[in-house]
């Protein structure tokens, strides 16, 4: 499990209930307990974490592992 914030963390979706966020990258640049929003090349995107698996680094991450607040990260 991440002991962090993924704001400023660049993730890639590598699956996801959409199969049209395959592919999108970009850099965290706001988190809520669900929702991860996305600065891409084609713009801000919200995404909801239950329903996304993505890649940092070599590392991928169901989404639903991440689903808490951020101040309620320790």
């Amino acid at each position: 499990m991440i002991k962090h914030t993924l704001i400023g963390t660049k993730i890639e979706i590598v699956d996801a209930q959409n199969k049209n966020l395959l592919g999108l990258s970009g850099k965290v640049i706001d988190e809520t307990k669900n929702i991860l929003t996305l600065e891409t090349q084609k713009g801000i995107k919200k995404l909801i974490k239950s329903q996304i698996t993505f890649k940092i680094g070599s590392s991928i991450i169901k989404g639903n592992h991440v689903i808490r607040r951020p101040e309620e990260i320790k």
